[in-house]
C-alpha cells in the first residue's frame, strides 16, 4: 500500500519583525549588492548580524551551565529524533504567566503513554498566534523585562524530567523555557546542566499531533556558542493510505456482479 507523509515547518523566518529578548541586538540583514555586474551577470549578497538568541533559536548547555556543550558540541542525534507534544495552551490562554507542571505531564502520559526514553518534548502554549506582535508576545515593547509576561516550564517540571524521564532535547512556542516573570531561570539551569539544550520561539505546533512525528533541528554551527539561530521542522508519520470497510463492501458487491454477467454471457455463448 502506498505511504503519504508530510512535513511542518516549525521555524519563523528571520527579518526585521523577528522578535528577540528586549536587551539584545535585534537582526539586521543590509544589503551590500543586488544587481547585475558589469560583466552582464546578476549577483546579489547581503550582511547579517544578531544576537545568537532571537527569533526561533536553540539554546545550548553552556548558555546557564559552566563546562557543558556549547553548540558546536551537541550531538547530532540530540537535534533529531520522535517527539512528543504537551498541550497547555486553554491554561496559558488564562494565565500569561502559567508553568508547566509535573501533573501536565503525568495527564499527557495517561492519555498517550509514558513519554519515550531519548524523545524531545515540545510544549504548546498557543503562543504563536501572537506572532509577530513583541508587546503581547514578550508582554512589553520596552526594554524593562520585568515586564516580561509569557508561559514557561516550571522548575519543579525541569527537575521531574531529569529525575523521572530520558528527554534529550526540549522546546517551547515562547521567548523562553523560563516563564517571563522569572529572575533565576532555574529550569534553564537543571536542564543545561543535564546538557539537555532547549529549543525557544518554535512556531506553528499548532499542526503538529501529540506525538506520531519525527523533529529535525538544525543550529547554525557556531564554535563555543551560547545558542543560535535554527531551523526546525517535523515529518510526521507515515500512514498507510487504506480503503474503509464501506468502499471495501462495495468493491466486494461490484465484483460480484461483474462475476455473474461474465457467467449468465458465458452460457448464452
Amino acid at each position: 500500500m502506498p505511504v503519504t507523509s508530510e512535513w511542518i515547518e516549525l521555524s519563523y523566518p528571520f527579518n526585521n519583525e523577528t522578535i528577540y529578548w528586549p536587551t539584545v541586538l535585534s537582526f539586521k540583514h543590509s544589503l551590500v549588492f543586488a544587481n547585475y555586474t558589469e560583466d552582464g551577470y546578476y549577483y546579489s549578497s547581503y550582511d547579517i548580524s544578531a544576537s545568537e538568541h532571537g527569533g526561533t533559536h536553540l539554546d545550548s548547555p553552556r548558555h546557564f551551565a559552566e563546562g557543558s556543550w556549547t553548540t558546536d558540541q551537541i550531538p547530532l542525534d540530540r537535534l533529531i529524533g520522535q517527539a512528543i507534544k504537551i498541550d497547555v495552551s486553554s491554561k496559558a490562554a488564562e494565565d500569561p504567566d502559567y508553568q508547566l507542571t509535573p501533573s501536565d505531564l503525568e495527564a499527557w502520559e495517561r492519555k498517550h503513554g509514558k513519554i519515550p526514553d531519548d524523545a524531545i518534548m515540545l510544549v504548546f502554549n498557543g503562543w504563536g498566534k501572537y506572532w509577530p506582535d513583541k508587546k503581547t508576545f514578550l508582554g512589553t515593547d520596552t526594554k524593562n523585562t520585568s515586564l516580561l509576561h509569557f508561559p514557561g516550564i516550571h522548575p519543579s517540571t525541569s527537575r521531574w524530567l531529569v529525575e523521572n524521564r530520558k528527554v534529550k532535547l526540549v522546546g517551547i512556542d515562547t521567548p523562553s523555557i523560563d516563564y517571563g516573570q522569572s529572575t533565576l531561570y532555574e529550569s534553564h539551569r537543571i536542564l543545561y546542566a543535564e546538557n539537555i539544550p532547549g529549543l525557544e520561539n518554535v512556531a506553528h505546533m499548532d499542526k503538529l499531533p501529540a506525538k506520531g512525528f519525527t523533529m529535525y533541528a538544525a543550529p547554525m554551527f557556531i564554535a563555543g556558542g551560547s545558542g543560535g539561530p535554527c531551523r526546525i521542522f517535523a515529518r510526521l508519520d507515515d500512514k498507510k493510505c487504506t480503503v474503509n470497510a464501506g468502499d471495501r463492501l462495495n468493491s466486494f458487491g461490484v465484483l460480484w456482479v461483474t462475476l455473474i454477467l461474465a457467467f449468465i454471457g458465458f452460457l448464452d455463448f
